[in-house]
C-alpha cells in the first residue's frame, strides 16, 4: 500500500541514503590528518635536532661573550686586560698599559722623637710629619677571569701599599749637645722612620682597597651565573 511504501522509504531507505555520505566524508579525512599529524612531527623532530647539533657551539659563544665583557669592565677600571679562561682554556691574555692602579688614598699624621747622649752631651730630634698612602694593585701580578656555565671566578692578588707620599714635615724639637751634634744621618733616619709609621698606620688600607675594587667591578660586570672574587691568585697553569 502507498502508506506501507511510504512507510518504508521514509523509515527505511531514507536513513541509508542519509548516512553513507557522513561516513564517506569522515573517512575521507583521516589519510590528510594522519599527513598533517606525520609533517608536525617530522618538523619538530628536525628542529630538536637542529638545537641539540647547535647547542655546543651557541654555549661556548656565550661563555666567550661573558669573558669579553669581564675583560672590557676590567679595562675600564683598571686599564687591565686580565687572563681569560673559557671552560679552563685560554680564551683571552692578560696585558695592561701601566704599572700600578691605586683604588685608595688616605692622609695619615704620624710623630717621632729621637734623644741621644754621648758623654754628657745630649741631642733631641721631634718631627711632626703629614704623608699621602695610596693602596692598590701591582698590575704585574696575575688577574685572571675563567668563565664556566655554573659561575665566573674571578682571581685577584692581594692590594699592597703603593706608596707613601711626604707631604709635609714640622720641626717640633731641634737641640744640639756642645759635643754632640744633629747629623745629616740622624735626620735621614728620622724621616725614614716616619715614613715607616705612616706606612704602619695604614695598614688597613690594602684590606679596604680590595673591598671598594671588588664593589666597584660587581656593580659594572654582573652575567647571569654567579661571581666570586678570591685572593690571592693562583698562578695560572701554562
Amino acid at each position: 500500500m502507498p502508506f506501507g511504501c511510504g512507510g518504508r522509504y521514509l523509515f527505511g531507505v531514507m536513513p541509508l541514503f542519509e548516512n553513507r555520505p557522513a561516513s564517506s566524508e569522515n573517512r575521507s579525512r583521516w589519510p590528510l590528518a594522519f599527513v598533517l599529524v606525520v609533517l608536525i612531527l617530522a618538523l619538530l623532530a628536525a628542529f630538536l635536532f637542529y638545537r641539540c647539533e647547535t647547542l655546543p657551539r651557541r654555549s661556548l659563544a656565550q661563555l666567550q661573550d661573558v669573558g669579553r665583557e669581564a675583560g672590557e669592565t676590567f679595562v675600564r677600571l683598571a686599564h687591565l686586560q686580565p687572563r681569560v679562561l673559557v671552560n679552563d682554556h685560554v680564551y683571552l691574555e692578560q696585558t695592561t698599559t701601566v704599572a700600578q692602579l691605586a683604588v685608595l688614598q688616605r692622609r695619615v699624621e704620624v710623630e717621632h722623637e729621637m734623644t741621644h747622649s754621648w758623654a754628657g752631651s745630649t741631642k733631641r730630634i721631634k718631627l711632626h710629619a703629614t704623608f699621602l698612602v695610596k693602596a692598590g694593585f701591582d698590575l704585574r701580578e696575575k688577574f685572571s677571569v675563567n668563565v664556566t656555565p655554573q659561575e665566573v671566578l674571578i682571581h685577584l692578588p692581594h692590594a699592597q701599599i703603593l706608596s707613601v707620599e711626604e707631604q709635609k714635615v714640622d720641626v717640633l724639637v731641634f737641640e744640639n749637645g756642645y759635643w754632640n751634634k744633629i747629623s745629616p744621618n740622624d735626620i735621614e733616619h728620622e724621616l725614614a722612620a716616619l715614613s715607616t709609621l705612616a706606612r704602619a698606620k695604614a695598614g688597613g688600607l690594602p684590606a679596604e682597597a680590595e673591598t671598594a675594587f671588588t664593589r666597584q667591578l660587581l656593580e659594572k660586570f654582573h652575567p647571569a651565573q654567579p661571581v666570586r672574587a678570591i685572593f690571592p691568585a693562583p698562578s695560572p697553569a701554562g
